[in-house]
């Protein structure tokens, strides 16, 4: 097999888990494993999706941490940038040449107000969340100093109690302050509602959403009465995204986890009660594991444990079987109940995870698979920035 040059010197199990060429048996685990024809299809979707209701999305790069992702989402599904949620982030995507980034939350942190200040000399455009109006003056002055521009989205809280600000006035108060500041331009709102997008119920979250919208709408009108219409309405999720691209209010979506799909989402269900994993979204994100213990009857042993994954929103699901199942996990190991005892020493299990952001966070490549081949491997770009 000739290695690429990028991978030359490199042996899987000490630098890198695969090599490209190899099948998936090969792959050194646990490890995360793409399947990138489905992820290209995810991506097509919502991309195909968007440009249908004229509405642009903003990929959310705190999902997979990856500049490889990212420009994949960019060139197939047109997306127009990237969502971070911390400097660090940024700082990564920016000297990667993505050219449109919003920091998708407040920096309050003076250093970390430099750095932010800093990222458009890399030639990208970059803004960043408020919701106090004492940050304008922060933000003003290091832009100044840094002899660059910060766009700026008003963030108001529209269900998940966490930042933002709730009355209008507030709202059209602190967009005053930024419109009036040098080196800062007013954007328009971010308006994301998190646990909303992860209502199993399609009914419920439309539910939860028709009070969202009424309040979206409530303070677009404010700020035009003012006369700073916002040029972005952002915020939908991968659980909501229908909602806010039909809204006829939003006009930028965030959705990340519908390119992975996880296990939490996959239960969450369309207007037609068909799962998200079932129909509406593929698996494309996949710990694989191996089989490493079968010394007690009903009970296999893998290599996946708290140290390969998260597990705040539940364990994750054995992919495309159901005569086993993953119950339990400790550090380095993970439990599967195996009734059957069916599963071989060394064999491979594709895992689903339950929550795929923090699970992405913990690993340093991405092998991605095409027709049961390594075709690739791409670095968790992001990885452990969480500053």
């Amino acid at each position: 097999m000739t290695i690429p040059q990028t991978f030359a010197g490199l042996e899987p199990g000490f630098d890198i888990p695969a090599l490209p060429g190899m099948d998936e048996a090969e792959i050194q685990t646990p490890c995360l494993i793409l399947d990138l024809e489905a992820l290209e299809r995810n991506i097509r979707k919502l991309g195909d999706y968007a440009r249908a209701q004229g509405i642009r999305h903003r990929a959310h790069g705190k999902m997979h941490k990856s500049v490889d992702v990212l420009k994949l989402q960019i060139e197939l599904g047109g997306a127009v940038g990237v969502c971070c949620q911390k400097v660090s982030e940024a700082e990564v995507f920016a000297r990667a040449g993505i050219g449109d980034i919003l920091v998708s939350n407040q920096v309050r942190d003076p250093l970390k107000i430099r750095r932010l200040a800093h990222l458009p000399n890399y030639g990208a455009e970059v803004a960043v969340c408020i919701d106090d109006i004492d940050n304008v003056a922060e933000l003003s002055a290091a832009a100044q100093a840094a002899g660059t521009e910060l766009g700026c989205l008003v963030e108001i809280d529209c269900g998940a109690n966490r930042c933002g600000v709730t009355d209008p006035a507030e709202v059209v108060a602190i967009a005053q302050a930024v419109a009036a500041a040098p080196a800062l331009r007013f954007r328009g709102l971010q308006a994301y509602h998190g646990s909303m997008q992860h209502l199993t119920s399609h009914a419920e979250r439309a539910a939860q959403f028709a009070a969202v919208r009424a309040q979206v709408t409530e303070t677009v009108a404010a700020l035009e009465a003012a006369g700073l219409a916002p040029e972005l309405v952002s915020g939908g999720g991968t659980g909501s995204y229908d909602f806010e691209a039909t809204s006829g209010i939003y006009n930028e979506l965030q959705c990340g986890s519908y390119a992975f799909m996880d296990a939490d989402y996959g239960r969450v269900q369309d207007e037609t009660g068909t799962r998200f994993d079932g129909g509406v979204w593929e698996n494309a994100l996949f710990i694989l594991t191996s089989v490493m213990s079968h010394a007690k009857p009903g009970k296999a042993i893998c290599d996946a444990g708290l140290k390969s994954q998260s597990v705040d929103s539940g364990l994750p699901v054995v992919f495309g079987r159901d005569d086993v199942r993953y119950v339990k996990c400790t550090d380095e190991h993970g439990v599967i109940e195996d009734p059957g005892n069916v599963l071989a020493i060394n064999e491979r299990l594709r895992l689903v995870p339950g929550h795929c952001d923090p699970t992405c966070n913990i690993h340093d490549w991405y092998v991605g698979l095409r027709g049961g081949k390594v075709e690739t491997l791409w670095p968790v770009s992001a990885r452990g920035k969480a500053y």
